[in-house]
């Protein structure tokens, strides 16, 4: 057994000072847990000469990164800096040098996390990826080892912190989306480029890590259907509110014996769904396993500490299998066939929110749409719109194909204007 255990850190940024802060203030809880001395060797910056608050000694600091890979004193490399490519190539060559990598990005995981722990696999070494997803919610070591008897069927979450924020100031405090995207870029929720959160992409790129976890398989980013908080029009909110929702940025990954189908989008989420009542910048995570039933966990989704907190779990997870001598023995290959289902096969209930002539008639024509397409109606409302002669129709969907729901939207064209749509989640389908 190792009486020290040495770390490469790629990155002093917000989760990288965070994990420094957590091993230099815990070291007698590591030690006692790993009965070794966990230390910092070197850490990769920007500038070596900066001036920190850090309690790092400043020896430890360079700007090469190739310094920190090629240096065979490091046990463990910590790829906190962010970024895809260069990220990628740090955790090949890691591998490949036989060092046990962590790392927190969910980018670099999302589009070539299949490949890099097969290289893991080969080069039998551990890469381990925590803080990937949900910042500080335990949700990888869930799905790996808490449920690793459980067979998923299912699971739907709230992974992107910025969009929640956003909803829940516009919903409790009738703020606008520009004022909700504004406080939330001024505490740090948002970046000054907020469009892989509000757009989705942030969230598919958690989702696909999730269910490529959860079902034993590879799933891409091009099979996650993705639609971004501008499909949220004025007064949605208050609609849903009125039939029993709450519009939540949720993503959404099933498994049956037709296939797998991801999503990340606004959906109409029943009020009586926990995570209806997730809030703020937090998220939650909701499983679906066919032993367990149903189960959620709940936390901070970003920040400095609750993130480096799963960045400094995989690195105590690391250590241990360094002083057992069993790196790289966990098996990443996926079990079953990529199958992703066709839209015929993908079914929920839908609202669709229209705009049409107020006229004789015109809800006649809406329904024969919906008839043509063997789309059943549950209920129907009809008010007022702002434009003279105008009305608008609110149509909730039985459960229907995701074929038939375009179908419609499409058919309906020319005859009414569609304002929003949305999938209905957290209740019973009939």
């Amino acid at each position: 057994m190792k009486n020290e255990i040495s770390i490469g850190l790629l990155g002093l940024g917000t989760v990288g000072s965070g994990v420094a802060k957590i091993i230099q203030q815990h070291q007698q809880d590591l030690h006692h847990k790993l009965g070794a001395q966990v230390l910092i060797g070197k850490v990769l910056v920007r500038d070596a000469n900066k001036d920190r608050l850090s309690s790092l000694d400043p020896s430890v600091f360079t700007t090469d990164i190739e310094e920190i890979l090629n240096d065979s004193s490091l046990d463990i490399i910590v790829e906190v800096m962010g970024g895809i490519a260069g990220a990628k190539l740090a955790i090949e060559k890691a591998l490949r040098t036989g060092k046990q990598v962590v790392t927190a990005n969910k980018d670099v995981m999302a589009e070539y996390g299949h490949d890099l722990l097969k290289l893991a696999d080969a080069e039998k070494c551990d890469l381990f990826y925590e803080a990937s997803v949900a910042g500080g919610v335990p949700i990888i070591r869930t799905l790996e080892d808490g449920l690793a008897s459980d067979r998923i069927s299912s699971l739907i979450g709230i992974v992107n912190g910025t969009t929640n924020f956003i909803l829940t100031k516009m919903k409790k405090e009738n703020m606008s989306y520009e004022d909700a995207l504004a406080e939330a870029t001024e505490l740090g929720y948002a970046e000054a480029d907020p469009s892989a959160d509000v757009d989705g992409i942030d969230a598919a790129r958690k989702m696909v890590i999730l269910s490529s976890l959860a079902f034993s398989t590879e799933v891409h980013l091009d099979d996650v259907l993705v639609r971004g908080m501008k499909e949220i029009r004025d007064g949605d909110l208050e609609l849903a509110n009125k039939f029993g929702y709450t519009i939540k940025m949720v993503g959404s990954s099933t498994k049956d014996e037709d296939g797998i189908e991801v999503s990340v989008e606004p959906i109409f989420l029943a009020n009586s769904h926990l995570l209806a009542s997730v809030n703020n910048e937090f998220n939650a995570v909701y499983i679906y396993g066919d032993a367990v039933g149903e189960t959620m966990l709940y936390g901070p989704g970003a920040g400095s500490l609750p993130t480096a907190t799963s960045v400094v779990s995989d690195i105590i997870a690391a250590c241990r299998n360094l002083q057992l001598g069993v790196n790289g023995k966990r098996v990443h290959s996926a079990q079953h066939e990529r199958v992703i289902k066709p839209e015929t096969k993908c079914f929920a209930k839908y609202c669709h929110r229209l705009l049409v002539n107020d006229e004789v008639g015109v809800l006649s024509k809406m329904t024969s749409i919906y008839s043509k397409h063997e789309a059943s109606i549950q209920s129907v409302m009809q008010s007022p719109a702002k434009q003279v002669g105008k009305a608008e129709l609110v149509l909730l969907t039985h459960q229907i194909s995701r074929q038939q729901h375009l179908d419609v939207l499409s058919d309906l064209e020319g005859t009414a204007s569609v304002i929003s749509h949305y999938r209905i989640e957290g209740e019973e389908t009939v």
